[in-house]
């Protein structure tokens, strides 16, 4: 169903979802696949395994959804009928292609050969998947007893039910496994999993409800398909039947073969129609002339072998040549070059992207502030991410920032500071939780002048106000005195403390008096300690 901006209330805005910093099992799941690896180059094997992750995601979808069918054949439901699952959006699976099947078959020679029959059906029977799946299975290199044992392992794992697809387990799983490929092929590539509750803050700051949507690096497509509040709003149907109901239309791309085919997918199996395209977005940008309302990005962080030293004339370099051996502010400068007169963007970066100036990077970052472009800068917390532990920031940009829709901001940027924000998850994961996403989502839009704001998501403001230790908004002629530095924690200050009442000479005195009491009882424990030390013979 068509839909325009979704009204805001307290429910959606600090309800608690699973923002999911991990799946829990990723892990284990990699250990198990890399032990069958056997002698098989890292860079082969990583295709091997992820094709049977993506036929697992579709089987898992249809098997659930053909149970459902057979429970109401009463009603006149018919489970074999494509078109019962076409009108749901989910992709029919020929029976040579179910995972029971291939499971039944899996300790067989012909395991390979029955693989590549169920990629080629799945292809031949849902058009948006043609020219996707991989289907090699049957070359004779690939040990087909590994073959087996891996479909055994993945027969143990949900990843396409709809448990696990409101999780996004196969995005996750899936960049789980591309890191660890790349780590086993000697590079990690820069190609870091947006963790999901980045994606929700970044869509619930820009509100991408209507226009156009382009993300220039887009991965698995995690940008159009991590939040699920996103994906019901702009159901397109899935290009084997369903019509065109959403009014966006998404534009994305992506460099890597691989990743674009799981994009290509992750876009088509949740029912989304988008132009996903394939090259080198420096390179071989494959929108020339697109104006985008709305871009969202997670660019690889400080590429050096972006090939910049060929592009150095490039239309796209209103703002100064970025250097040759860090890419970040060419990012910074194709997403200016793509929105659209009234457009907003909204991008992770490496924190040194705020303060750098090398390589003329500051002078860069001076003449887009100086344009008046910055609408907001968030300083993220750290952990957030699978790969690095390289800190990171949210840029937003307004190409018109007195664009209509909102209040006047020019002259004005609003820096929020959330590196205290989030809670831990397991060792090493943080997350931003669904109150902390409202909080700074709703201060952001109580700053360009919106109405619909739930007061309990933003501690019961009704109007924007600046917050000592976290929000401030600027003046350009603050950041200037700063050195054009963005930084928000330069500009949001010091945490007010609350006042506990006690007047400050009898503080001092209770003080002191606890001061002292502590300092004779340690002078009582080193008595203690030396009275000790001297009975072992230890003593002066």
């Amino acid at each position: 169903m068509a839909r325009g901006r979704p009204r805001k209330t307290a429910e959606n805005a600090t309800a608690e979802a699973n923002n999911g910093a991990t799946v829990g099992y990723e892990a284990q799941l990699w250990k198990m696949a890399d032990a069958l690896r056997g002698s098989m180059d890292a860079a082969e094997y990583k295709h091997v395994v992820l094709g049977l992750i993506f036929l697992k995601y579709i089987s898992d979808a249809f098997e659930e959804m053909h149970a459902r069918l057979e429970a109401e054949r009463a009603q006149g439901a018919d489970p074999e009928d494509p078109d019962e699952y076409r009108a749901q959006n989910v992709f029919w699976v020929p029976p040579e292609a179910r995972w029971a099947h291939l499971k039944a078959q899996a300790r067989q020679p012909t395991i390979g050969r029955l693989i590549d029959d169920a990629m080629a059906g799945i292809e031949r029977d849902n058009p948006a998947l043609k020219g996707v799946l991989p289907k090699d299975y049957a070359r004779p290199a690939l040990d087909k007893a590994r073959l087996g044992q891996l479909i055994d392992l993945i027969s143990n794992i949900k990843i396409g039910d709809e448990e696990a697809r409101a999780k996004d387990v196969l995005g996750r799983v899936y960049e789980y496994f591309l890191s660890q490929f790349a780590s086993a092929e000697g590079k990690k590539g820069g190609e870091f999993y947006t963790p999901r509750c980045v994606v929700k803050l970044l869509v619930e700051m820009l509100e991408p409800y209507k226009g156009r949507v382009y993300d220039p690096c887009c991965g698995s497509s995690g940008m159009f398909v991590q939040s699920m509040e996103f994906i019901r709003a702009h159901a397109n149907g899935n290009g084997n039947g369903g019509k065109a109901k959403a009014d966006i239309s998404i534009y994305g791309q992506e460099s890597n073969y691989t990743t674009w085919r799981l994009a290509k997918m992750n876009l088509a199996i949740r029912g989304i129609d988008g132009q996903i395209a394939h090259g080198d977005t420096f390179h071989n940008d494959r929108f020339p002339d697109l104006k985008a309302d709305f871009i969202l990005a997670n660019p690889p962080f400080n590429v050096s072998d972006w090939g910049g030293d060929r592009l150095r004339g490039d239309k796209r370099w209103q703002y100064g040549v970025p250097p040759a051996g860090n890419a970040n502010f060419a990012w910074v400068q194709h997403i200016i070059h793509h929105l659209a007169p009234t457009g907003t963007a909204g991008f992770v970066l490496a924190n040194g992207s705020m303060s750098s100036n090398q390589s003329g990077e500051g002078e860069i970052r001076k003449n887009i502030v100086e344009a008046d472009l910055v609408d907001c800068m968030v300083a993220l917390p750290g952990q957030l991410f699978y790969s690095t532990q390289i800190p990171a920031c949210l840029w937003f940009l307004a190409r018109d920032k007195k664009n209509h829709r909102f209040r006047d901001r020019r002259g004005h940027v609003l820096f929020i500071d959330a590196r205290k924000m989030g809670r831990m998850v397991d060792r090493t994961h943080r997350e931003l939780t669904g109150a902390d996403i409202a909080k700074i989502a709703g201060m952001y839009h109580l700053w360009r002048g919106e109405k619909d704001v739930p007061p309990e998501a933003v501690d019961g403001r009704t109007v924007y106000e600046d917050i000592p230790g976290f929000c401030k908004a600027a003046s350009l002629d603050e950041i200037r005195k700063h050195g054009h530095a963005l930084t928000p924690g330069r500009y949001v200050g010091a945490e007010a403390q609350e006042d506990d009442g006690e007047p400050f000479a009898e503080k001092m005195a209770r003080l002191v008096t606890e001061l002292r009491a502590q300092q004779a009882e340690a002078a009582k424990l080193d008595a203690a300690i030396a009275a000790n030390l001297k009975e072992l013979g230890y003593g002066r």
